[in-house]
C-alpha cells in the first residue's frame, strides 16, 4: 500500500490519506518504536544520559506523528470509520505504552543514569528530563512485580476504551438532538442573526422552519434569548441529559467503571486515590492543597453568588411572575438584568467582533507582545476546506510555527474549543525543528446576509486558545517531551487565560473591534460597560467552576466503590455549591468530557488556579503598560517558550520576581474591594 503517513513529511498530508490507511500507519510505527527500545536495551555500553535517557526521547517519531494526525481528526473531522478505527487503534497504543512503562530491563539503565544524576553535570532541561523519564517509569509500574504488571495492562488497556465510549456518546447525543421549529412566534426574543442561522441550519437538512441544535453557537443564543419558557426548558433538559437516557448511548456505567478503575490503578501503584496519583505531578501536589484552594475561594465566592441568585429571582418575578427560578431561566434573566443595568447586550456587541477582525486583532496583540508575523497561506493541506492556515515568523522573518485555525461547527466536530498541535517543537541534530499547531473552535458561522459576528465570550474563547497555541508556537526547548504545553496540568491555563485579559482593554479593543459595516471602532462608552459587565454574576459563575472542580474531586479524591448511583452522588456533591432547584432528569458527569474523556480528572480546578496566576500577571502588564515590550519579553522567555523544563513556580518567580496571590483574581471578580 502507498500509504501517506509511512512516508517522511512535513506538513500533514491530508489530502492524500485515507481512512485505511491509520491502522497500518499506527501498527507500523509502533513497531519502529519498539526496535528502537530494543536497541536501547541492548546496547553493550554502560547506560548513560545520552545512550538511553535521550535516545528514548527521540523514540517513536512517526508514531507520534501519525497518532497526532489521527486523533486530532477523530475530534475536529471524524466519522464512523475513524471512530471504529480509534476503537482498534486505543487498545494497542495503551499496551504499547505499558510495553515501555513495564519494561524492566530499559527501567534498569534508567535507573542506573538516575542514581548517578549528581555527578553528571547535567543542565536544568537535562535533570528535569531525567526525572520526568524515572518518574514516568516508577509511576507507571515499572517496580511492580509480574502479576500486578499484567492487572495494570488489563486495567490500561479498559480505560482507553471506555474513555473513547464515553466521548463517541456524547457526540452522538449532540448530533442526535433536533428541535425543529415551524411556528415563527416560538423565536420571539432569539436575535436575528441566531434566527437566520437556525433557517440556513434547517434548510441545509432538506427541512422547513428553524432548526435549533445542541451545538453551541445554535444553544447558547436560544437559552440565552428565546422568550418560550417550555422551548427553553426542552432544551436545556436535552442538554443536561447528554448521555443519562437508559439507552445504548448511555455513560451511568461507563462513569462508575471509569471511577472505580482508576481508584484500581492507583491502588497498584502505591497511591491512595487517582487524585494523590495525579496531583503528585501538578503544582498543587495533593488533594488536600485542592480541597483548601477550592474552599477558600468558596468562602468568598458563596455569599456573593447567593446575593446574585436573590437578586436574579426577584428581577424575574417582577418582570414575569416567576415564584421558582430554574436551570433554563437563569442565562435568560441574566442577559435581561445585564441589558438593565449596563444597557449591554451581545447583539450591540457583536457587530463589532467580524470573526476576521477579531483574528486579525489577536495577531496584531501578539505582534505588538512578542513580535510575531502571522501569513496566510494556500499551499498547505487541510483535512476540511473551512480551515486556515497561516506561516508565522519573528521579527527577523524566522519560521516560527505553522498556525492551524478551525473556526465553525460540523457535524463530525466536537462542541468546545481547544488547541492542539501537529509536530512538536525541539532540537535535533543541531537543528531547531518548529511546530505545528492548531485551534478549534465552534464559533457562530456566517449567514447569507452576514459575515461570521461573534458573540463576547465567544472573542474570549479565541483569545483563550490562542494563548495556548502561543504556548505551542513559541517553544524554544531541546526535548519534545518537555516542549510547548508539556507542562504541569495546573500550569497550562496560564498563557490562555492570561490572553484573554486583553479583550476587556481599550488599547487592545481599538486594533479589532470596529463595525463590520461601517468601519466604526466600538465606542468607549461599550468599552467601559464590558469592564463594568465582567465582575456581573460573577459569584455565580465561580460557584459554577468551583462546582465542576468539587464534582471532579469526589470522583477521584476518594475510593468511589461505595458510588452506585451516579446523579445521587452528584446531588450530594452539588449541595454546597447548587443555587437553582435539582433536575431529575439531568446528570452533568455522564457528559463531563473534560475529567472522562479529556485529560482533566483530577485536574479542573486547574483553570481557577490558573485564573490565580493569570490576573497576577496581568497586574504586573497594567502596572507598566498592557503592551509593554519588557514584561511580555520576560514573559515569552520565561514562561512560553520555557515549556516544562522547569519546576513552574520557578519560571512563574523568574517572570513575576514573587509568588503569586490569589487577591489579583478576588478584587477582579469583584469578591473583594
Amino acid at each position: 500500500m502507498n500509504n501517506p503517513l509511512l512516508k517522511p513529511f512535513d506538513a500533514a498530508p491530508f489530502s492524500e490519506i485515507k481512512s485505511d490507511h491509520f491502522l497500518p500507519a499506527i501498527k507500523n510505527g509502533i513497531s519502529i518504536a519498539k526496535k528502537q527500545v530494543d536497541t536501547i536495551v541492548s546496547n553493550s555500553e554502560p547506560p548513560s544520559f545520552s545512550n538511553t535517557i535521550e535516545a528514548l526521547e527521540y523514540c517513536g517519531e512517526l508514531l507520534d506523528r501519525v497518532t497526532s494526525v489521527f486523533f486530532n481528526l477523530n475530534s475536529a473531522e471524524t466519522n464512523e470509520e475513524i471512530q471504529k478505527i480509534a476503537q482498534e487503534a486505543s487498545p494497542l497504543l495503551s499496551e504499547f505504552s505499558n510495553d515501555i512503562a513495564l519494561n524492566l530491563d530499559l527501567f534498569k539503565r534508567i535507573e542506573v543514569v538516575y542514581t548517578q544524576k549528581e555527578s553528571l553535570d547535567l543542565n536544568p532541561e537535562q535533570s528535569r528530563l531525567l526525572e520526568k523519564r524515572y518518574k514516568s517509569f516508577s509511576r507507571n509500574g515499572a517496580n511492580l512485580p509480574d502479576e500486578k504488571k499484567e492487572k495494570l495492562r488489563e486495567v490500561d488497556k479498559e480505560l482507553s476504551t471506555l474513555s473513547l465510549k464515553f466521548g463517541e456518546n456524547v457526540l452522538a447525543e449532540t448530533n442526535k438532538f433536533e428541535m425543529l421549529l415551524t411556528n415563527e412566534s416560538d423565536l420571539a426574543g432569539l436575535p436575528e442573526g441566531a434566527k437566520e442561522a437556525a433557517k440556513s441550519m434547517a434548510e441545509a437538512k432538506g427541512k422547513k422552519g428553524w432548526l435549533i441544535t445542541l451545538d453551541y453557537p445554535s444553544y447558547i443564543p436560544f437559552i440565552t434569548y428565546a422568550d418560550n419558557r417550555e422551548l427553553r426548558k426542552k432544551l436545556a433538559l436535552a442538554f443536561g441529559s447528554k448521555g443519562f437516557h437508559n439507552d445504548d448511548l448511555d455513560n451511568q456505567e461507563i462513569v462508575l467503571k471509569i471511577a472505580n478503575l482508576r481508584h484500581q490503578r492507583a491502588l497498584l501503584l502505591g497511591y491512595s486515590s487517582h487524585a494523590n496519583y495525579i496531583l503528585e505531578e501538578r503544582m498543587a501536589e495533593t488533594p488536600d492543597t485542592v480541597f483548601s484552594f477550592l474552599n477558600e475561594i468558596l468562602e468568598k465566592a458563596k455569599p456573593a453568588a447567593e446575593r446574585e441568585f436573590k437578586q436574579l429571582t426577584s428581577y424575574a418575578k417582577e418582570l414575569d411572575e416567576i415564584d421558582h427560578l430554574q436551570k433554563w431561566d437563569g442565562a435568560y434573566y441574566s442577559e435581561k438584568l445585564k441589558q438593565k443595568l449596563f444597557d449591554l447586550d451581545d447583539e450591540k456587541l457583536k457587530p463589532y467582533f467580524k470573526l476576521e477582525n477579531v483574528i486579525e486583532g489577536v495577531f496584531t496583540v501578539a505582534h505588538k507582545l512578542f513580535g510575531l508575523q502571522f501569513k496566510e497561506v494556500n499551499d498547505v493541506d487541510k483535512y476540511h476546506e473551512e480551515v486556515k492556515t497561516y506561516h508565522v515568523t519573528d521579527t527577523e522573518g524566522n519560521f516560527v510555527s505553522l498556525f492551524y485555525a478551525d473556526f465553525h461547527p460540523r457535524p463530525g466536530k466536537r462542541n468546545g474549543a481547544w488547541m492542539t498541535s501537529y509536530k512538536s517543537q525541539m532540537r535535533k541534530n543541531d537543528k531547531n525543528i518548529r511546530p505545528h499547531v492548531s485551534i478549534v473552535c465552534n464559533f457562530t458561522k456566517p449567514t447569507p446576509s452576514k459575515p461570521s459576528l461573534l458573540t463576547f465570550n465567544e472573542v474570549t474563547t479565541l483569545f483563550h486558545e490562542f494563548g495556548h497555541a502561543l504556548h505551542g508556537m513559541l517553544a524554544n526547548t531541546t526535548y519534545p517531551g518537555l516542549s510547548g504545553t508539556s507542562v504541569y496540568w495546573d500550569f497550562v491555563e496560564l498563557p490562555s487565560q492570561v490572553m484573554e485579559n486583553w479583550c476587556y482593554e481599550k488599547e487592545a479593543l481599538e486594533l479589532f473591534a470596529k463595525h463590520y459595516e461601517t468601519g466604526e471602532i466600538i465606542p468607549m462608552e461599550l468599552v467601559e460597560k464590558i469592564k463594568e459587565s465582567a465582575t456581573f454574576m460573577e459569584g455565580m459563575s465561580t460557584l459554577r467552576q468551583l462546582s465542576f472542580g468539587l464534582l471532579d474531586m469526589s470522583w477521584h479524591a476518594q475510593d468511589p466503590s461505595d458510588i452506585k448511583d451516579v446523579k445521587a452522588h452528584e446531588k450530594t456533591t452539588f449541595s454546597a455549591t447548587s443555587l437553582y432547584p435539582n433536575v431529575e432528569e439531568n446528570c452533568m458527569s455522564t457528559a463531563f468530557s473534560h475529567i472522562f474523556q479529556g485529560g482533566y480528572s483530577a485536574g479542573y480546578y486547574s483553570y481557577k488556579w490558573a485564573e490565580v496566576l493569570d490576573a497576577d500577571a496581568f497586574e504586573y502588564f497594567k502596572e507598566n503598560g498592557i503592551f509593554n515590550r519588557e514584561i511580555a519579553t520576560k514573559f515569552k522567555d520565561h514562561v512560553l517558550s520555557k515549556g516544562g523544563t522547569e519546576n513552574p513556580m520557578t519560571l512563574y518567580k523568574r517572570f513575576r520576581g514573587q509568588e503569586p496571590k490569589p487577591e489579583a483574581l478576588l478584587k477582579r471578580a469583584g469578591l473583594i474591594k
